[in-house]
C-alpha cells in the first residue's frame, strides 16, 4: 500500500515559508541599520556645515568691525550666512528628533539589543556635538553684539554723550536709533559718518538679538535633551577612555616585548659569535697539537733508524782508518821499504 504523503508535504511546505520570512527579516533588519547608518552620515555632514559656517561668520564679524565704513556687501554674506545656519540647524534638530522618537517607542515596548544601544549612542553623540557647534555659534553671537555695542560707546564718546554700560543697554532695549542721536550736532562730515556708524552698529545689533530669539527656544531643547542624556554618554566616554588607556598601556607592553625579544636576539648573536670563535680556536690547537706529534713521532723514527746506521758506519770507517794507519808503521819499521824511500827522494832531487 502507497502511503499518504499530503501532510509530509504540507508541512515541508510550511517550514519553507517559514525559513523564507527569517530570511526576508534578516535582510530588513540589515537595511534598516544601513539606513540608520546612512542618516547618521547626512546629520554627521549637516554639523560639520553649520560649523564651517560659524567659522565664516567669526571671519566676517571682524572684517565689519575693522572696516572703517559700512560694507552692504559683507553685510549681505553674513545674512545669508546666518539664515544658512538657522535652516540646517531646524533640519538636524528635526532628524535628531525623529530619531528620538524612534528610539522612545522601542523602549516602550520593552526591546532591547545591541542595535537598540548603537542607535542610541549614535544619537547622543551627534546631539551633543551639535549643542556644542550651536553653542559656539551663540557665543560668536554674543561676542559681536559686545564688540559693537563697544564701538558704538566708543562712537558716542566722540561726540561728546558719555554714557554707562547700563544706559547703553537701556538704549538698545528701546530699538530706536534716535535715542543715541539725541543731542548730537551733526554740522561736520565726521559727526554725519558716526551718526551713520552709530545707526549701522545699532541695526546690527537688532538683528544678532531676533537671530539669537529665533535659535534660543531650539538651543535649550537640544541643551535639555543633552543633559538628560549626559550619564549615558559619561558613561560612554569613561569606558572609551579607558578602553584608550588599556590601548596605550597594551601598546607599550608591545613595545617593551618587542624591545626585550631585539635584546635577547642580539645577545643570542652574541653569544653564537662567541662560541663559533671559540670553536675555531680550539680546532687550531688540537690541530696544531695533532701537528707537532705527528712531527715528533716521525723525528723520533729517523733518530731510531739512522742514528744508529750512522754510528755503525763510523765504526767500519774508524777500523778501516786504523789498519791503514797500523800497516803504514809497520812499513816504515822495514829498511828496505826505508832505502826505497831515501832514493826516491834523491831521484826527485
Amino acid at each position: 500500500m502507497t502511503k499518504d504523503r499530503l501532510a509530509a508535504l504540507h508541512a515541508a511546505q510550511s517550514d519553507d515559508e517559514e525559513s523564507e520570512d527569517v530570511a526576508v527579516n534578516v535582510d530588513t533588519h540589515d537595511s534598516y541599520m544601513d539606513d540608520f547608518f546612512a542618516q547618521v552620515e547626512e546629520i554627521r555632514g549637516m554639523i560639520d556645515k553649520v560649523q564651517e559656517n560659524v567659522e565664516e561668520v567669526k571671519k566676517k564679524h571682524s572684517a565689519i568691525l575693522s572696516a572703517p565704513q559700512s560694507d552692504e556687501k559683507t553685510k549681505q554674506e553674513l545674512e545669508d550666512l546666518m539664515a544658512d545656519i538657522k535652516k540646517t540647524a531646524n533640519r538636524v534638530r528635526g532628524k535628531l528628533k525623529g530619531i528620538e522618537q524612534n528610539i522612545e517607542q522601542e523602549e516602550q515596548q520593552n526591546k532591547s539589543s545591541a542595535d537598540l544601544r548603537i542607535r542610541k549612542t549614535q544619537h547622543s553623540t551627534l546631539s551633543r556635538k551639535f549643542v556644542e557647534v550651536m553653542t559656539e555659534y551663540n557665543r560668536t553671537q554674543t561676542d559681536y553684539r559686545e564688540r559693537c555695542k563697544g564701538r558704538i560707546q566708543r562712537q558716542l564718546e566722540i561726540t561728546g554723550r558719555a554714557t554707562t554700560n547700563e544706559e547703553l543697554e537701556d538704549m538698545l532695549e528701546q530699538g530706536n536709533p534716535a535715542v543715541f542721536t539725541q543731542g548730537i550736532i551733526m554740522e561736520t562730515q565726521q559727526a554725519k559718518q558716526t551718526l551713520a556708524d552709530i545707526e549701522a552698529r545699532h541695526a546690527d545689533i537688532m538683528k544678532l538679538e531676533t537671530s539669537i530669539k529665533e535659535l534660543h527656544d531650539m538651543f535649550m531643547d537640544m541643551a535639555m535633551l543633552v543633559e538628560s542624556q549626559g550619564e549615558m554618554i559619561d558613561r560612554i566616554e569613561y569606558h572609551v577612555e579607558h578602553a584608550m588607556d588599556y590601548v596605550q598601556t597594551a601598546t607599550q607592553d608591545t613595545k617593551k616585548a618587542l624591545k626585550y625579544q631585539s635584546k635577547a636576539r642580539r645577545k643570542k648573536i652574541m653569544i653564537l659569535i662567541c662560541l663559533t670563535v671559540l670553536g675555531i680556536i680550539v680546532a687550531s690547537y688540537v690541530s696544531s697539537y695533532f701537528i707537532i706529534a705527528t712531527r715528533n713521532s716521525k723525528c723520533n723514527i729517523y733518530a731510531s733508524i739512522y742514528v744508529p746506521l750512522t754510528i755503525v758506519f763510523c765504526q767500519k770507517n774508524m777500523a778501516v782508518k786504523q789498519q791503514e794507519f797500523m800497516q803504514q808503521a809497520s812499513n816504515i819499521k822495514k829498511p828496505r821499504h826505508l832505502y826505497n824511500i831515501i832514493r826516491e827522494s834523491h831521484q826527485g832531487h
